[in-house]
């Protein structure tokens, strides 16, 4: 009688990589939902180059990121929300799965992307102000508000600017769009895409069009904001839904 098979092993870890202007502290929630799952999660802040944040591009954070996910036990997961979702489908390689949230798409796509001029430093945390970010956040309650407001951080226009420009991915298969030829290898892990039903910085209908190309499995979400998925009032419920999707993969 032949050996049963052994069991699948189920992902336990998991890296979660923040978006841009914000910290480790975005997802408070998520890492509770996922903790009480019993997945050890990692949420770092991006930390930017020696010589400043004007001299930060985006490769400092995709090399920390590669770092931080190398360093996690395996079967792992990486989860990013917009900046933070580029820098995870960069890194999709070591991962074996992968969760996006409104996540900035890397070349074609970003050329889809409202047009942004960014300075050298974007003076966010400067400028931020509670009644605009409560108007970003208007599917969050008025503490969460508060508390994003007061943890906004500038950011490196250098970043944001290559990012919006647009860099080339793991190869996939994009039947009838033209791409450069990339070298990193085939990224064959399972994706899922979450996309807030009204975004302006990267419309759903972007996300979705990127999530079919990669063969993602894509999950519309009813906030009304980009940061919604991660501080709105069912940010948890969510988290939730993308632990359930984790631990089947």
């Amino acid at each position: 009688m032949p050996d049963p098979m052994p069991p699948r092993a189920c992902i336990r870890h998991a890296l979660l990589i923040h978006g841009a202007g914000a910290g480790g502290w975005e997802w408070n929630l998520w890492q509770d939902v996922l903790r009480s799952r019993g997945l050890g999660t990692v949420a770092p802040d991006l930390r930017p180059a020696l010589e400043g944040l004007a001299a930060t591009t985006l490769d400092h954070y995709r090399r920390q990121v590669r770092a931080e996910l190398e360093a996690l036990p395996r079967p792992r997961a990486v989860i990013g929300a917009s900046l933070g979702g580029l820098l995870a489908w960069l890194c999709a390689d070591l991962a074996d799965a992968v969760v996006l949230i409104n996540p900035v798409p890397p070349t074609p796509w970003a050329a889809r992307l409202p047009a942004r001029d960014w300075p050298e430093v974007v003076p966010w945390r400067r400028d931020a102000r509670l009644a605009s970010t409560r108007r970003a956040m208007d599917d969050a309650d008025e503490a969460a508000a508060l508390y994003a407001f007061r943890r906004w951080r500038d950011e490196s226009g250098a970043v944001l600017r290559e990012a919006h420009a647009g860099v080339e991915a793991p190869a996939v298969e994009m039947p009838a769009v033209e791409m450069p030829a990339v070298e990193m290898p085939a990224v064959e892990v399972p994706v899922l895409c979450i996309a807030s039903q009204r975004d302006d910085d990267v419309a759903p209908e972007l996300s979705a069009q990127f999530a079919a190309a990669i063969g993602a499995t894509l999950l519309p979400w009813p906030s009304p904001s980009h940061v919604g998925p991660l501080l709105g009032r069912d940010a948890a419920r969510l988290a939730a839904q993308a632990a359930d999707w984790l631990s089947a993969r």
